[in-house]
């Protein structure tokens, strides 16, 4: 038998939908990783904002559809000329690198800035970022924005999971998370390849355990109609799905075939802080960050019920996990 809905949906007030806009930006987006190329497409494909693409090292392909510009992160006179003219930063890059391109934005009057989160919502992580062993830099980015908040204008874009942790070669088939140590195929929760896998079903209080998700197409497309919002407030939230950890295991068994008995685990936060224990003692890096994000899935980090962007305000439907998953898996 199923389990049960435990949790009543929020409502919160929408971000109203932007006017017809004829004013043309100059945007920079920092970063030529999956995330970064999308957003550029989409811009490009519906967007009339002039487009700067921010890289670490030539590239050619890349050049012969954008305008690219080669930068060093930690030469402020290389991010400073990079950015002159630009009237908002889109970043996809972390730590030290997005510290010295917040200063350098600030420095160039850079009127928005919006840092490399595309994950769950900030009211849902550790107030110490440092305590955070998923923070990757970013509660520093966030401090360093809020100093400089009276300067510029800042947004966190809140999506939950990427629809593409379970798509075949995981994120990093889609150049997703290359730095963040578990990007690959079956490094979160299920491996769909070979319909493996090791879930939290419930919290410590018999909740179900829900997950917010979005395809990274779908959030390319939101962040590039979010550039003609009149006011960034300091959250955008979007969802493409939000489901329960055991209808998602459903809708993936719908799509892939059954798990073979003893091939799905249904883990207690007992059995995930004895896995956090032995992966410690083990040195298990990898081991590690998978575990900390079972934790922080039961924990609600990835789960929010008050999205402020809806397809309704920008008239673009998301994609179904399902539909994705279905067209994403054929042939594998």
């Amino acid at each position: 038998m199923a389990p049960k809905d435990r949790t009543r949906p929020k409502t919160q007030a929408q971000v109203q939908k932007p006017a017809a806009s004829t004013k043309m930006m100059r945007v920079a987006v920092a970063g030529t990783g999956g995330l970064a190329l999308s957003i550029a497409y989409w811009l490009m494909e519906e967007a009339t904002h002039q487009l700067l693409l921010l890289s670490r090292s030539e590239k050619p392909q890349l050049a012969e559809e954008y305008d690219v510009e080669v930068v060093d992160y930690d030469d402020a006179g290389s991010l400073q000329h990079a950015l002159l003219g630009v009237d908002t930063v889109i970043s996809t890059v972390t730590g030290d690198a997005q510290l010295n391109l917040i200063n350098a934005a600030v420095q160039c009057h850079v009127r928005r800035f919006m840092p490399a989160e595309f994950e769950g919502s900030i009211s849902r992580r550790p107030v110490d970022s440092q305590s955070d062993p998923l923070d990757r830099g970013k509660g520093a980015a966030l401090q360093r924005l809020e100093f400089y908040r009276g300067s510029i204008e800042s947004t966190v874009f809140t999506c939950g999971v990427f629809y593409e942790r379970f798509a075949p070669h995981g994120l990093a088939g889609a150049g997703l998370g290359i730095g963040s140590g578990i990007a690959g195929e079956g490094a979160y929760m299920v491996n769909l390849r070979n319909m493996m896998g090791a879930a939290p079903i419930y919290d410590p209080l018999n909740n179900l355990v829900y997950i917010c998700m979005t395809s990274a197409q779908d959030v390319a497309r939101f962040v590039v109609r979010c550039l003609d919002l009149d006011e960034w407030p300091r959250e955008l939230r979007m969802c493409g799905e939000r489901v329960s950890v055991w209808d998602l295991l459903a809708t993936i068994q719908e799509v892939r075939g059954p798990f073979e008995t003893g091939n799905i685990a249904y883990l207690t936060m007992n059995d995930l802080t004895t896995e956090l224990t032995l992966a410690q003692h083990q040195g298990d890096i990898l081991r590690l960050l998978r575990t900390h994000h079972l934790i922080a899935t039961v924990q609600g980090r990835y789960d929010f019920t008050h999205p402020n962007l809806t397809p309704q305000i920008f008239g673009v439907p998301t994609e179904p996990f399902r539909q994705w998953l279905s067209r994403t898996w054929v042939g594998q």
